[in-house]
């Protein structure tokens, strides 16, 4: 039984391996990034801008990775979930590092103003 579970694993990877995109950043959690996401409106399409911190990152090395991304719009915080690897995704920039002690960064959404700002790493 073990047998076949490692052989279709590796089978998986084999199909996902031409998916996955090389060249994002590393990205952790807390960084500040920016990101360009194509946007289809009716029949055109355009490239929006979506700019914020990371929350949390799930699955790191495979085609389903994600992260959880809050920006601020119009004064409203925007939480967003994407997929790095998805092919409406046209670019990743890391902006900003912070130093963090945690792996989600969820206590982020109840603080305010400059409460929620991080400590930032100048490298």
């Amino acid at each position: 039984m073990k047998a076949n579970s490692t052989k279709l694993s590796q089978l998986m990877k084999s199909v996902e391996i031409p998916f996955i995109k090389t060249e994002v950043p590393e990205i952790k959690v807390g960084d500040t990034i920016q990101l360009g996401l194509m946007v289809k409106e009716g029949s055109k399409t355009r490239e929006q801008l979506c700019e914020g911190v990371v929350l949390a990152r799930r699955r790191k090395k495979s085609l389903n990775t994600s992260l959880t991304l809050r920006c601020s719009f119009q004064g409203i915080g925007v939480e967003r979930v994407f997929f790095l690897n998805s092919p409406r995704i046209t670019f990743v920039k890391v902006i900003r590092r912070a130093k963090i002690r945690r792996a989600k960064l969820y206590y982020l959404r109840d603080l305010l103003g400059k409460a929620g700002r991080l400590k930032q790493i100048f490298n």
